[in-house]
């Protein structure tokens, strides 16, 4: 999974610095019989929030619950205690029991800014943007200098399209907490996916702060220097070592060239799926499966900070028209396989990893594209995981063509690719793959794609032979559909 899917756009996170407890410890569950205390007893209402806000400290969500509806029952007047039940049900993902809740907090409390701030939170994942809006205007009016607000305001702003002003929101959050990591992280992204690269690769180093839970895996950390572009490489063995998902590590991998034109011998660390497919990657010394030894070396660089490094901008791109080839006698065994072509050859990949946070953005039914696609062409899939909804419309599609799973390795894949006359995807390693080879790709993405498709263009500086199709209204896929259809019926007319 890509690293930047799962910062960009809706990233889950706690929605505001959560407000003081009641106390400056939470006291111990009483036993019983109750003990005698030295200080003044508790009340039933201060035991139970206390307990309340133990259970969720330890991620009991459904425990603490239940301890704040009693705290409630003792006590109806406390604004705080629906504030924590709700934290605790949008823990649960229980949003529109969350939003209820905010509301009778903010009730009893006019002024509750960290309320405001999280009601504007879950107001946003239930889609209700300009409510959002109003509740992280009023959150900030009460607290200026609360970073999560601006944070959670930039976020929202990038749903709107304003990407100047997500920006702005972002270097707020900032100026009031200069280490919070997600800001620089997600200012990185929305500063990509306009063009300023020189903010983009500078912030984007922030995300070693948050590695684990971005699961890019800890900061190497090696006895030899990390390189970023100071020291000269001529003589010297550099190591690059992969990060992110396959795609990541298919679209970075160009800059492998550009270190050995500097003279290194590179040594290049990556995904054991993609041993195959980039064993013909120009410049590549020797290539490493990630887990096993590593040769000795002199330098180490993450491949995504290699744009840093070079510090690389939209029109420096290193971009040939391909750096990747396939197998040659794989491509002849699939002509073979395929037969003589009678009509245009389309490959298809329609959905991505389903444990992708922002997978239901760019993930899309095989059974409401097929519909749209037009006939006198043969479709092939080219994705290896066909989900089960999509199963039965697979099989009932006699003019999509199905290869075994255990065919599809990368290294078969992109000898497929090469057999088709345009390969059309969703964001997945696919359209990274076929972009690379410098076949010709069409690939679709939704309203808010993610940075590296950038904004406002129907073509990539970083793929010469890939073309986008970009939703024109949020979630809106048919539009998009007839977009494509009529390209292809006009590109690949068989008259």
């Amino acid at each position: 999974m890509s690293i930047f899917d799962k910062l960009f756009k809706g990233k889950t996170t706690e929605a505001a610095k959560p407000a003081p407890p009641a106390s400056s410890s939470a006291p111990a569950r009483p036993s019983a019989p109750a003990r005698k205390t030295h200080g003044p007893a508790q009340s039933p209402y201060d035991v139970l929030f206390a307990e309340g806000v133990a259970a969720a400290a330890t991620q009991d969500f459904e425990r603490a619950i239940e301890l704040y509806d009693q705290a409630i029952e003792a006590d109806p007047s406390r604004a705080e205690t629906y504030y924590k039940r709700a934290n605790a049900l949008k823990d649960l993902d229980r949003l529109d029991e969350a939003l209820a809740s905010y509301n009778d907090a903010i009730e009893r409390k006019p002024d509750y800014a960290y309320a405001f701030c999280n009601r504007g939170f879950v107001q946003h994942r239930l889609g209700l943007l300009d409510e959002a809006s109003h509740s992280y205007d009023r959150a900030l009016e009460l607290a200026p200098t609360d970073a999560f607000a601006h944070y959670n305001r930039a976020l929202l702003l990038q749903d709107y399209s304003l990407w100047p002003e997500a920006v702005a929101a972002y270097d707020q959050a900032i100026e009031c907490n200069p280490e919070f990591s997600d800001a620089y992280l997600n200012r990185a992204l929305a500063s990509l996916y306009q063009g300023d690269f020189e903010t983009g690769w500078r912030d984007f180093e922030w995300r070693w702060k948050n590695a684990v839970r971005l699961a890019i895996g800890d900061a190497r950390t090696f006895q030899q220097p990390l390189w970023l572009g100071e020291q000269p490489l001529a003589g010297k063995r550099l190591l690059l070592h992969s990060e992110g998902g396959l795609g990541d590590t298919i679209q970075f991998s160009r800059y492998a060239t550009l270190c050995a034109a500097q003279g290194a011998s590179v040594i290049l660390e990556i995904q054991k799926p993609l041993l195959g497919l980039l064993g013909t990657l120009e410049g590549v010394t020797k290539l490493v499966a990630k887990g096993t030894a590593l040769p000795p070396f002199d330098y180490h660089c993450p491949l995504m900070s290699l744009p840093l490094a070079f510090k690389t901008t939209p029109d420096t791109i290193p971009a040939p028209a391909s750096y990747l080839r396939a197998d040659p006698a794989k491509v002849a065994q699939w002509r073979t396989v395929l037969g003589e072509r009678r009509r245009p050859r389309v490959g298809l990949v329609w959905s991505g990893n389903p444990n992708n946070p922002l997978d239901r953005h760019r993930t899309i039914r095989l059974a409401d594209w097929v519909e749209h696609l037009p006939p006198d062409f043969q479709y092939f899939r080219l994705q290896r995981d066909v989900r089960e909804e999509d199963e039965a419309t697979l099989e009932s599609s006699s003019h999509i063509f199905s290869v075994d799973d255990e065919l599809l390795d990368f290294t078969n894949t992109a000898a497929l690719c090469e057999c088709m006359d345009v390969v059309l995807s969703v964001d997945t390693s696919i359209a990274h793959l076929s972009g690379a080879l410098g076949h010709k790709t069409w690939v679709l993405v939704p309203f808010t794609p993610d940075w590296r498709w950038m904004r406002d263009r129907d073509t990539t500086p970083w793929y010469p032979s890939v073309k986008l199709y970009r939703q024109k209204v949020a979630g809106d896929w048919k539009e998009l559909f007839a977009r494509v259809a009529t390209d292809l019926r006009r590109e690949f007319a068989t008259g």
